[in-house]
């Protein structure tokens, strides 16, 4: 029988590794044009009165997005302190609690359904519970709207790092007489930490940019934050609000305030691989 030729999987293995190579080079391409675009836009903006002056009525000089920036902390800061407990909490039970039982089954099914849902139906959401009951946007709706969207990736994260630490760890610390409350505590966490770093850092970066939660929910403000029961300043839709506008130097202040938030966000994934670096 006549040996089968290798020339035509060669000539597929071929095609396939070229189409691969030039995708992911594309790819690459696209993405250092966007940042050097940002970057080459933004750097313009920047000046001491950007980081420290409020944002200055069109055609006047010196203005900044100060408040925009301390707004954004803020917001992203409320959202993680609610957002990252419970996402914790949940991924402690499917794993510590719920494994391989039906509810388990069900609430990582939702986890996953609410990690695909659109940032935009999240603000919607919260804009019917929080912002029209009361007739105010506010800090505390926005802060809302970006714990919901971080809480399933933290919850995720934490089950999939949870998973990695071995069952013989678990059963000493048991076969010790130690209690469940205190293995998760003292010796999964501790295992895990490094990963479960890295996926809190990663959530947050994940809602650093979003702008379609708070134009629902924080709306914006031109004034520094005396309340988050108001109307708060932030840089996603100061950014917005900015860059459809017609005046030049609002729509420069909008490549500033992108390029910010695009350093914010490199600087908190690179953090987030040195860490998971660290640990492997």
């Amino acid at each position: 029988m006549k040996p089968r030729s290798k020339k035509p999987r060669e000539i597929i293995d071929f095609i396939v590794k070229l189409i691969s190579a030039v995708s992911a080079f594309f790819g690459i391409f696209i993405l250092i044009l966007i940042i050097y675009e940002v970057a080459v836009r933004g750097l313009a903006a920047f000046s001491f009165a950007f980081f420290t002056q409020l944002p200055a009525p069109p055609g006047m000089d010196k203005g900044g997005v100060a408040n925009a920036i301390v707004g954004t902390f803020i917001i992203t800061l409320m959202a993680a302190g609610m957002g990252v407990p419970i996402g914790l909490m949940v991924g402690i039970y499917l794993v510590e609690f719920a494994r391989d039982t039906k509810i388990g089954e069900l609430i990582k099914f939702l986890t996953n359904v609410m990690i695909g849902i659109p940032s935009i139906i999240v603000g919607l959401f919260v804009y019917t519970i929080m912002v029209k009951p009361f007739g105010q946007f506010s800090g505390y709706a926005g802060a809302v709207a970006l714990a919901i969207i971080m809480l399933p990736v933290v919850a995720r994260t934490t089950q999939d790092i949870l998973m990695l630490v071995p069952n013989s760890l678990r059963e000493s610390a048991f076969a010790l007489g130690t209690s469940q409350w205190r293995v998760i505590l003292n010796i999964i966490f501790r295992a895990a930490k490094s990963g479960l770093i890295t996926g809190v850092l990663l959530a947050i970066a994940r809602v650093s940019g979003e702008t379609a939660p708070l134009l629902f929910t924080a709306l914006n403000s031109p004034y520094w934050i005396q309340t988050l029961a108001r109307p708060t300043a932030n840089l996603t839709v100061l950014i917005y609000n900015y860059a459809v506008s017609p005046f030049a130097d609002w729509q420069q202040t909008a490549w500033g305030a992108s390029l910010l938030i695009m350093i914010a966000v490199l600087f908190v994934n690179i953090l987030a691989r040195v860490i998971l670096k660290q640990k492997s």
